[in-house]
């Protein structure tokens, strides 16, 4: 009785860590199933204290914390307890969907590699995708699966594609932040002061490809998943296409934002036709 009550709590506090890091997946998460809420706000919970470590803890030693936390983690799955209740709710969740381990550990490797590195070549930069975005993105899927494995199969790579296309969206948002703050730059090959529409313009179609190979999945999707990631999937594609129209020394100079009036519309637009993830694809809005 009274570990279901310590669950819970620790259940609440990867909501609340979600809440407050992420409006946008806040909401998204809301549209989802009831049942499967708790163990998305988990692995969010999750994913966020890693990159807490990384991206933030700047006056203390981020290679231990990071350690300690891999290694409270799998204690935690192999316990069934922790006194972390992020990592509490997290491995709630891997035992009762049987979440791959090799998938947190490919995760885990990406968070490592921003301790290591400040620019990316090719391999590093497709070894990064896979970790920090890709395997997040399998990850829920077996949350939305439901440990059907047939299902699983066939939504796997659409899953993984959205997963890279939303972090290369927002490595598009926040490379000034990246470059600034934290002296990374992600994308092969580009020079941040020397960033131009060629190199930008580049990495659009790259993220379209990913948008468009993701699409069928999303529209797949049971439908204990499908409005909430449709949600998420038009959000996303409504800032892409902010950032595309924007010139590159504006991105380089600001973070673009999809205002509070347009992501209500996009809410609205979805909630009464959830399999409409097409047609923000193809429409262009005006803020």
């Amino acid at each position: 009785m009274m570990k279901e009550k310590y669950d819970d709590l620790s259940i609440l506090c990867s909501k609340i860590t979600t809440q407050f890091y992420s409006t946008s997946f806040s909401l998204g998460i809301r549209f989802l199933s009831k049942e499967v809420r708790p163990p998305i706000f988990s692995i969010y919970g999750f994913v966020r204290l890693a990159d807490e470590i990384v991206d933030s803890f700047h006056n203390y030693d981020k290679r231990y914390l990071l350690r300690k936390f891999e290694h409270d983690c799998f204690e935690a799955i192999e316990q069934k307890i922790s006194l972390n209740p992020i990592l509490n709710s997290f491995q709630r969740t891997v035992n009762d969907y049987a979440i791959d381990h090799e998938l947190i550990r490919l995760f885990l490797k990406s968070m490592e590699m921003d301790l290591e590195r400040s620019q990316y070549d090719s391999e590093a930069y497709g070894q990064y995708i896979l970790g920090s975005a890709q395997v997040v993105g399998l990850m829920c899927l077996q949350v939305f699966t439901g440990g059907n494995k047939a299902e699983y199969e066939k939504l796997k790579i659409p899953a993984m594609k959205l997963g890279s296309a939303f972090q290369k969206v927002n490595f598009l948002r926040d490379l000034k932040a990246d470059y600034e703050s934290l002296g990374r730059t992600y994308f092969p090959g580009v020079d941040f002061d020397d960033f131009s529409e060629a190199e930008k313009t580049k990495i659009e179609h790259e993220i379209e490809s990913d948008f468009n190979d993701a699409r069928e999945g999303v529209l797949r999707l049971p439908a204990r998943a499908k409005k909430g990631v449709s949600l998420a999937f038009a959000y996303y594609y409504r800032l892409f296409e902010k950032i595309k129209g924007l010139n590159v020394n504006v991105i380089r100079n600001n973070r673009v934002r999809v205002s509070d009036a347009r992501k209500f519309i996009i809410m609205i637009r979805i909630l009464l036709t959830p399999d409409s993830t097409n047609h923000f694809m193809l429409s262009n809005y005006e803020e």
